[in-house]
C-alpha cells in the first residue's frame, strides 16, 4: 500500500466566471472588484458605484467577450491551469499531491487547501502563478490563504512560491516560447511587443514593485533574444492614470507607422480573456484599423514544454527539504 502524500502543491491563478453569460460574469466581477487589494477606493465610496453602474452594464459586455474565447473545456484560463496541475502531478509523481485553485471563482482556495489536508498533506507549497509581484495579484492570493487558515484549528505548514520576474529559468522559457512562435510565422515582425497587465500609476508611487519587475523581465528577455523588446500595459479600467504606454495606443501607433508586430504577454502564465480576446482579437483589430498589416499574437507559456519545465523547476526548488 502506498502511503498518502505528506506534501501538497497548490497552483493559484486569478480566476474566471463559470460560464460566458451575464449572471456568471456578474458574480465573478462582484467578488473580484470587491477585493480591497484590487480596488483601493474606500468601500463606502466604491460599493455604490460597483453595485450600480458597473455590475448593471459591464457583465453583459464582458460575457460577449468571454463567449469569443470559450472552449469545449470551458474558460481557457481554467482549462489551462487544470492542465498545468495535471502535468505537474505527473512530473512530481505520487509522493506529492498537486491541486489548483482560483483566487476568484472556482475552484476556490479554501476548499482546495481543505482537500489537500484531507488527503494527508501537512505541508503545502502555495504557488501563485504570477511572475511579477503585485499587491493586487500575489498579495491577495496570500491574503486569501491566510484568511482561510484563520478558520482552521489544525493548520498545515506553508511555503509560498516567490515572484520570478528575473529568474533565469523563466527568461529561458520565455525565450524558447517566443523563438518557437516567431519561427512559425510567415513574416518577420519589425517589433516584438510585450504587453503586461496594467495597474494604476498610484500603486507604483505607493511602492508596488510590479512596474519595475515588468521592465526587468522585458530587459532580460531582450538580452536573451538579442533584439529589442517594446513594453506596453493593457487592460485599463476607470478614469485614474494607469501605467504607460498603453497597449492599445501602442498597437495603433505601430499600425499607423506601417510596422509589423508580434505581441505576447509574459506576465500571464496561461492564456485568458486578457490575452485571447483583448490582444489576439481586439488588439489585432485596433492594429488593422490604424493601417497595420502583419500582426501575430504569440501564446503564453501555458502547459507547453517550456512552461511546464519552468513550473516544475520553480516548484522543486521551493520544495527543497520537503521532498
Amino acid at each position: 500500500m502506498t502511503a498518502a502524500p505528506d506534501v501538497g502543491v497548490l497552483l493559484v491563478n486569478l480566476g474566471t466566471p463559470d460560464a460566458p453569460e451575464p449572471g456568471a460574469v456578474r458574480r465573478y466581477l462582484a467578488e473580484f472588484l470587491s477585493d480591497r487589494r484590487v480596488v483601493e477606493i474606500p468601500p463606502l465610496l466604491w460599493q455604490p458605484i460597483l453595485r450600480g453602474a458597473i455590475l448593471t452594464t459591464r457583465p453583459r459586455k464582458s460575457a460577449r467577450a468571454y463567449a469569443e474565447v470559450w472552449t469545449d473545456a470551458g474558460s481557457p484560463l481554467a482549462a489551462i491551469t487544470r492542465a498545468q496541475a495535471e502535468a505537474l502531478q505527473a512530473a512530481l509523481g505520487d509522493g506529492v499531491r498537486v491541486a489548483h485553485a482560483m483566487r476568484y471563482g472556482a475552484p476556490a482556495i479554501g476548499p482546495a487547501i481543505d482537500a489537500l489536508v484531507a488527503e494527508g498533506c501537512g505541508r503545502i507549497l502555495v504557488a501563485p502563478l504570477y511572475p511579477q509581484y503585485c499587491a493586487a495579484t500575489t498579495a491577495t492570493a496570500v491574503d486569501a490563504v491566510g484568511g482561510h487558515l484563520k478558520r482552521l484549528r489544525r493548520q498545515p505548514a506553508l511555503r509560498f512560491l516567490p515572484p520570478y520576474a528575473g529568474d533565469p529559468a523563466y527568461i529561458a522559457a520565455l525565450q524558447a516560447s517566443v523563438e518557437s512562435g516567431l519561427a512559425a510565422l510567415d513574416f518577420a515582425p519589425d517589433v516584438l511587443l510585450t504587453s503586461f497587465h496594467g495597474m494604476p500609476e498610484r500603486t507604483r508611487r505607493l511602492g508596488d514593485p510590479y512596474h519595475d519587475q515588468c521592465r526587468d523581465t522585458a530587459r532580460r528577455l531582450s538580452d536573451a533574444l538579442a533584439r529589442p523588446v517594446k513594453v506596453a500595459f493593457q487592460s485599463r479600467f476607470g478614469r485614474a492614470k494607469w501605467l504607460e504606454p498603453a497597449t492599445d495606443a501602442t498597437l495603433a501607433a505601430l499600425g499607423t507607422a506601417g510596422q509589423s508586430v508580434a505581441v505576447f504577454a509574459p506576465g500571464f502564465a496561461a492564456d485568458c480573456l486578457e490575452t485571447l480576446e483583448e490582444l489576439a482579437i481586439r488588439g489585432k483589430a485596433q492594429f488593422a484599423a490604424a493601417g497595420g498589416r502583419d500582426f501575430a499574437y504569440l501564446p503564453c507559456l501555458n502547459a507547453g514544454a517550456p512552461g511546464m519545465a519552468l513550473i516544475e523547476a520553480l516548484v522543486r526548488r521551493e520544495l527543497g527539504g520537503w521532498i
